[in-house]
């Protein structure tokens, strides 16, 4: 029984280790900041960046600063907006991941990126649109 409890114990750990929520400070307390006039999370050392617009949904990346070249990488984005959900396949753009379309971002919303390379979910992001 307790090999299955700290079994289950690793496994949160794990999973909430995993997760951004959109915060305004890293942990080691130097700012995020927009530079798109987006919303920014940060997961495993890497701040994100989402443009939303009704047209255009834009994923910016960086590193320490640097932006982080989405070469290899896609994103899968779930939109919340009420009761509303939709889903988008984001595609490297000129240094971002992007996709257009037609989209429902009114402040509040929520959004969850599973941001992927090589076919291998490397963060999943959160954030609430302003």
């Amino acid at each position: 029984r307790s090999m299955k409890i700290s079994q289950l114990l690793t496994a949160l750990a794990l999973a909430v280790s995993g997760t951004a929520f959109a915060a305004d400070k890293h942990a080691d307390g130097h700012e995020i900041k927009p530079m798109h006039g987006g919303a920014v999370a940060e997961a495993k050392d890497i701040d994100y960046e989402l443009v939303a617009k009704p047209d255009k949904l834009q994923l910016y990346m960086r590193d320490h600063g640097k932006p982080l070249d989405p070469s290899g990488m896609a994103a899968k984005i779930t939109l919340l907006s009420g009761s509303d959900k939709q889903e988008a396949q984001l595609q490297p753009v000129d240094g971002k991941l992007e996709v257009t379309g037609s989209f429902k971002v009114a402040a509040g919303s929520k959004a969850v990126v599973a941001v992927t390379k090589a076919g291998k979910t490397i963060a999943s992001v959160r954030f609430t649109l302003k």
